[in-house]
């Protein structure tokens, strides 16, 4: 049996979970694990801040439905890439997170850049631990990878002392665990067909993270063969073909209100991975919560059911398992029509432009972009009320084109689309990012240069922070207050990165940078859009 030192065993073990990206900002707190990535054909991927890192790493696991794995330094390091794992956390993405730690030999004397994570994660992340001893580096992984797959993915964190990453140790051959899979009952699929043949007002609602690329193709053909609307939860809008004539649209942040007002008088609603959360019920104002109607909560957490509201049955189980047997115990034919066309009806009429001011439109933006980007397109957006235009007027018809934190950060577009196009480098990749979204993970442009990742960024540059202006003119109206940004020469930031810069002041001016940004490059479109719009429905 081989000695190595313990960067080697990780990297050694790394390779056997069939990791073959990692995203890192360099430490010296992990410089044996860096060498150990160094006889390894496995990409690393350096960022310039670890706060975009974890978003990289986040978004490649979302479109691979593998761990992202993440390297980052002690202290700041570690602090700064907490926003990614409360994304990670927040959208349920397997992630597995290596830390750098203080020598063990100077551990709890509050040495340079010692901080406890176990305490610092413990609420963030679904497992924290600290390997103490070389031998057994293989094993904690081991165990990490199985944790973050397992029931409700999630991210995890490894702190590794630098003293014992270095230290050698037996190279160990134990095999590789799979996650635990729940059984599903055949009375319990009975029940839950029994339940929405009852209903006269059913719904099907679509959410999580576990969702293959055919389930949504699965979803749609169950929705049709039982005459029901199927929508979905904040930012799963690629969970399902928004062509399908049963897809009735997103119950997200900025929804449709005919589409709350059909989930608050459903008389049944079977959730495939999605939560009844504040964002679907509006503050958990949509559905009384003392007489909900019945839920058929299929989810892969335990601890998730019936959480806010009581289910008429709880599955614990992978959603897309539990559509494929439904699937094939429901009959072929379809049954009659109990709302879908309608639901239907109300999402095409929402999907009509309502006109912004300005000679640059959001609204006429998207739906350009809805016509000409092209299915396999992936988009990538943050937060903010551009974000809005882009539920309500785009429509995604293939699985993973959708990169979007349901925890609403900010400064996620940008890593996200460099992780995508890293991912994917024959396709589209489209950030979508206001200005005070952009300018929160901007220096990744950098990254994306180094690495060759030829994105394009729309830039939806209102010159503010739009949404906290939108809820400060609800609250305190004409008293502007911190809500104001300053922005650059987007055009001049392009080329100072090696790119091409677009300033679009017309909507004529569109399509041909978009022809230009097909040729190939980093383009950065920026968007000069009039301040008095503040969402797709309110303007000053």
């Amino acid at each position: 049996m081989a000695r190595r030192h313990g960067g080697r065993i990780l990297a050694d073990r790394l390779k056997l979970h069939g990791v073959d990206r990692v995203f890192s900002v360099p430490g010296e707190s992990f410089l044996a694990a860096l060498d150990g990535l160094y006889d390894h054909d496995i990409e690393n991927v350096v960022c310039r801040q670890e706060g975009g890192a974890a978003m990289m790493a986040e978004a490649d696991a979302k479109l691979t439905g593998r761990p992202g794995v993440l390297f980052v330094t002690r202290g700041p390091g570690a602090t700064n890439a907490s926003s990614g794992l409360h994304v990670a956390m927040h959208d349920a993405t397997p992630m597995v997170v290596f830390v750098g730690q203080v020598p063990l030999r100077h551990r709890d004397r509050g040495v340079f850049q010692e901080v406890n994570y176990r305490a610092l994660f413990g609420p963030l992340v679904k497992w924290v631990a600290e390997v103490e001893r070389t031998d057994r580096i293989a094993e904690y992984v081991d165990r990490a990878f199985l944790l973050a797959r397992s029931g409700r993915p999630g991210p995890v964190v490894l702190a590794l002392p630098e003293d014992v990453l270095s230290a050698e140790a037996d190279e160990p051959c134990a095999p590789v665990a799979r996650p635990a899979e729940a059984g599903i009952d055949d009375s319990a699929l009975s029940r839950i067909l029994d339940i929405m043949a009852e209903a006269e007002r059913p719904m099907i609602l679509l959410g999580g993270s576990l969702w293959g690329a055919e389930d949504g193709a699965r979803a749609a053909e169950l929705a049709r063969r039982m005459g029901v609307p199927l929508a979905v939860t904040f930012r799963r809008q690629d969970h399902a073909d928004n062509d399908h004539p049963n897809y009735a649209g997103d119950l997200g942040v900025g929804q449709n209100p005919a589409l709350g007002r059909r989930l608050a008088q459903a008389d049944a609603i079977l959730l495939l991975g999605a939560e009844l959360n504040d964002i679907t019920t509006q503050d958990f104002e949509t559905i009384d919560r003392e007489a909900p109607p019945a839920i058929v909560q299929v989810t892969p957490d335990p601890d998730a059911a019936s959480r806010v509201y009581t289910a008429a049955l709880a599955l614990t189980a992978h959603p897309g398992k539990v559509l494929r047997r439904l699937l094939d115990v429901l009959p072929l034919e379809d049954c009659p029509d109990r709302g879908a066309r309608e639901a239907r009806a109300e999402y095409e009429r929402w999907q009509e432009p309502q006109e912004t001011p300005g000679a640059v439109k959001m609204e006429e933006v998207i739906l350009w972009l809805r016509d000409h980007a092209g299915p396999d397109a992936i988009l990538t957006n943050g937060a903010g009320n551009y974000a809005a235009f882009l539920h309500r007027y785009y429509r995604w018809r293939v699985r993973g084109t959708q990169l979007a934190p349901t925890s609403g950060s900010m400064g996620y577009g940008l890593p996200a689309a460099i992780a995508a196009k890293l991912r994917h480098p024959e396709r589209m990749v489209i950030c979508l990012a206001g200005d005070g979204c952009l300018q929160m993970t901007i220096q990744e442009l950098s990254t994306a240069r180094q690495h060759g990742a030829d994105i394009v960024v729309l830039i939806a540059n209102n010159g503010r922070y739009g949404t906290i202006r939108m809820h400060q003119e609800k609250h305190y109206p004409g008293r502007v207050s911190g809500t104001d940004l300053f922005n650059p020469d987007y055009v001049q930031l392009a080329r100072a990165y090696g790119g091409t810069g677009h300033r679009i002041t017309a909507m004529e001016q569109l399509p041909a940078a978009f022809e230009a940004a097909r040729r190939g490059g980093l383009h950065l479109i920026e968007l000069v859009l009039d301040p008095r719009m503040l969402s797709t429905t309110r303007n000053l």
